[in-house]
């Protein structure tokens, strides 16, 4: 209240309106490196909020120091030729998936457009990923006291208000059954508090999927609050390499078959050793984009970027499909409309899957924008049931300070209002149908229409808001006709 120096009657105009709430705030959960702002472990199970990719590297470290073995055969004149590798002892390909996946996905995300989001580390890169701290079963072995289970990050996020979205790459590394039960506390979260929504991998999106697979792995999500979640398959194949530089975590099986590590044949065969940087780097001349020491990734981390640059770019009404994912060379399940058709309509269960398809000249697409509840009328698309979770929150907030005013009719009138202004607005930039804003929305809070004598009494305030939300043209039908020359 500022200071009157001069006796009279003065006015000052305040306005109430809607503040928007955010929309595309990640909350990624997995295993890191570290977790340490000032002390080991410190970060542990706290949500931190982190804008780039080099923030999250000062608390939570890099990727994960996998172990490269590569097979040589050949000779320094002739050439060499690579017959065989294996990342961390096994065969890279669609199906194997590294140990660790949380750094990865954040990369993804920023480079997709990604802008905020929150990290919430379970533990180091020192047991491999499980759905809760090991060591609470009868006769099970004790983990280490900083590193627990990924349901406790689910835990440890829903004290936070700010995330709108959960995202958990390493849950395709338990085995189906944790995997099955995180799903499902995920939306069962995301329904309780109604203010985030859940990205999905397909728990073996690897893998050319039949009708069984997929109605199996359709199976894990359960049959409630579907509506707060989204699902994507296939696995996509990255354009990072598994070689991170590191020399000494490089094995070079010889010709001779002799086993090498790559920094000391640095100091013994520069033939040798020229060759295979060249070829782990992707410089080896005429050897061409090898996808076979590329990256394989669940798309969930890459599809939040998408999410967050489409929210920015047009609005959480526009459906976050029909866009390349960046540092995508390919799916690694090739989709056609009728394989396609499997996933997005399921007659059974209704629960619909979204494609990730490479398109020649395109790229890599997401291709779906449909919620788990793909067959309900109401909340089979993704962008209206978070524009719709945007709008219960901005509202929320916009009109919390007629907590304890008058329940009465002045009081009804502004929060009428401050609503209707925030729709009108919504209209405008077309989130909601309609010629007029009649069509578009109505706002309903007064006695006799939402409120009786009795919920005045007891103290209810009773407000009613209809919207016509836009919808994404998922068909889009071309009707062409001849028309002949007339004699």
């Amino acid at each position: 209240m500022p200071t009157r120096k001069t006796p009279g009657v003065h006015v000052e105009e305040v306005t109430a309106s809607v503040a928007e709430a955010e929309t595309a705030v990640p909350a990624f959960i997995g295993y890191s490196q570290r977790a340490q702002r000032t002390t080991p472990g410190d970060r542990i199970l706290r949500p931190t909020r982190i804008r780039s990719l080099e923030e999250y590297e000062r608390s939570f470290g890099g990727r994960h120091e996998d172990v490269i073995g590569i097979t040589l055969a050949g000779d320094a004149a002739a050439g060499f030729t690579v017959t065989a590798l294996t990342v961390n002892s096994q065969t890279p390909g669609p199906t194997y998936r590294l140990p660790y996946l949380l750094y990865y996905a954040v990369k993804m995300y920023f480079d997709n457009g990604g802008r905020q989001c929150y990290i919430v580390s379970v533990g180091t890169y020192r047991e491999e990923p499980s759905i809760r701290l090991k060591g609470n079963g009868p006769g099970a072995k004790r983990a280490p006291e900083t590193n627990f289970g990924l349901s406790d990050g689910l835990d440890a996020l829903a004290l936070e208000a700010e995330p709108t979205l959960i995202v958990i790459p390493d849950a395709v590394n338990l085995d189906s059954a944790d995997y099955e039960k995180l799903v499902q506390a995920v939306l069962k979260q995301a329904g309780a508090l109604e203010d985030r929504f859940a990205l999905f991998d397909v728990h073996d999106g690897g893998i050319d999927l039949d009708a069984s697979a997929l109605s199996t792995n359709r199976g894990y999500f359960g049959n409630d609050n579907l509506k707060y979640g989204a699902a994507y398959y296939p696995f996509v194949r990255t354009t990072m390499r598994y070689y991170q530089g590191r020399d000494a975590l490089v094995a070079v099986t010889l010709p001779d078959g002799k086993t090498r590590r790559l920094d000391r044949l640095g100091r013994s065969d520069a033939a040798v050793y020229s060759f295979v940087k060249d070829t782990l780097a992707g410089r080896a001349p005429g050897s061409g984009p090898e996808l076979r020491y590329c990256v394989v990734m669940p798309p969930s981390g890459a599809v939040a970027g998408v999410y967050a640059a489409t929210d920015t770019a047009r609005g959480v009404w526009k459906a976050p499909a029909n866009v390349p994912l960046a540092g995508v060379a390919e799916a690694v399940v090739q989709l056609d409309d009728s394989r396609q058709e499997r996933l997005s309509i399921d007659p059974t269960t209704g629960k619909s899957i979204n494609a990730i398809r490479t398109f020649a000249g395109r790229g890599t697409l997401v291709w779906g924008a449909r919620t788990l509840a793909g067959n309900d009328n109401e909340w089979r698309y993704v962008s209206v049931r978070r524009f719709v979770s945007m709008v219960e929150e901005s509202v929320k907030k916009g009109i919390s300070w007629a907590v304890f005013e008058a329940n009465d009719d002045v009081t009804w009138s502004k929060v009428r209002a401050v609503i209707e202004s925030y729709l009108l607005e919504k209209w405008r930039v077309g989130a909601l149908v309609g010629s007029t804003p009649a069509q578009a929305f109505f706002v309903r809070c007064g006695l006799g229409t939402t409120m009786t004598a009795r919920d005045v009494l007891d103290g209810r305030m009773n407000v009613e808001i209809g919207m016509a939300v836009i919808r994404p043209a998922d068909f889009i039908i071309l009707k062409f006709s001849q028309r002949l020359q007339a004699p």
